[in-house]
């Protein structure tokens, strides 16, 4: 292929893009890598509860509810885009070199640099892109009402903490920390929807009355305040109106046969093994009931298994 390649057109603008440089030494102690690790977690998790400044309070069900989970993402925050900048960017630049609309030698040193470093310009514009439609789609308030200042304050934020978002992840792909950012933000994600909803103080108002709307919390709450106890833990373990004890355990029953599969298939590698292991994780079925109260719009969403 003569000409310029797309993945050469990166190259004046490559020195600009932010980059996370490697290790000094190439094998990091444990300890060092767990620290970094917990590093990225915190500066995540930090940032899943920083609320975005200027925007207007929505009320109503969120339309990307069924997605931010997956996308690590947290509603309000400067986490609103997650990693779909990063997901986006990567499906983007493997589509275009697996269908081979683009030249590039994997085996190449400088081709592997120049594609990572045109993934991460593709993922900047991305979060950009995200940004500005986020705000024009109204999801923060009517534009008009937000004002251009506060307008331009709120891309500014999303856009800054994509990018951030974009350098945790190559600080771990570098080899500073164990894993991805990707994995881990996801997984961070999940395990905290799961506490939040077993041990979530936040009351809601049911036909039986008040509740409470963590699993755990409930049941110890239905023992205490009812004189019934069996018709208690029944509620408990049944209650359609907000997470039970059935979603939990089912939760962790669907957790540990996957963790098991994944052991299984590292031990006695075989197709059986990663065939059951990839069907269970694209067919976990969770539970993806709303609750209408005063913190739901930045609340941690259900990831309880339906029973």
């Amino acid at each position: 292929m003569s000409g310029v390649r797309l993945i050469q057109l990166v190259t004046p603008v490559k020195h600009l893009l932010p980059e996370v440089e490697p290790p000094m030494r190439k094998n990091l102690a444990f300890r060092e890598k767990m620290l970094w690790t917990a590093i990225v977690l915190f500066v995540y998790l930090i940032c899943c509860q920083i609320p975005l400044y200027g925007t207007i309070r929505q009320e109503g069900a969120d339309p990307l509810y069924w997605l931010r989970v997956i996308l690590a993402s947290n509603k309000g925050t400067l986490m609103e885009l997650g990693i779909s900048p990063i997901i986006t960017s990567s499906m983007i630049m493997q589509l275009l070199a697996g269908a081979k609309l683009i030249d590039v030698d994997m085996s190449s040193q400088e081709d592997r640099n120049l594609f990572q470093s045109t993934q991460k310009f593709f993922s900047i514009i991305i979060t950009v892109g995200e940004a500005l439609a986020y705000l024009l789609s109204g999801m923060y308030g009517p534009v008009n009402e937000i004002g251009p200042l506060n307008g331009f304050l709120i891309v500014f934020q999303l856009s800054l903490s994509g990018i951030i978002v974009i350098l945790l992840d190559e600080l771990l792909q570098k080899g500073y920390g164990l894993g991805s950012g990707i994995s881990l933000f996801i997984a961070t994600n999940i395990c905290e929807i799961i506490l939040w909803k077993s041990f979530s103080p936040i009351t809601v108002l049911t036909e039986q009355g008040t509740e409470f709307e963590g699993a755990i919390i409930a049941l110890f709450h239905f023992l205490l305040t009812k004189q019934n106890k069996f018709y208690a833990i029944q509620q408990a373990f049944y209650r359609q109106n907000a997470p039970n004890i059935s979603n939990l355990i089912a939760t962790i029953l669907v957790v540990l046969i996957v963790i098991y599969l994944q052991v299984s298939r590292r031990t006695a590698p075989g197709p059986v093994a990663a065939a059951h292991c990839g069907y269970m994780m694209r067919t976990l079925p969770f539970n993806s009931q709303e609750h209408t109260h005063s913190a739901s719009e930045v609340r941690p969403r259900n990831l309880f298994v339906e029973v």
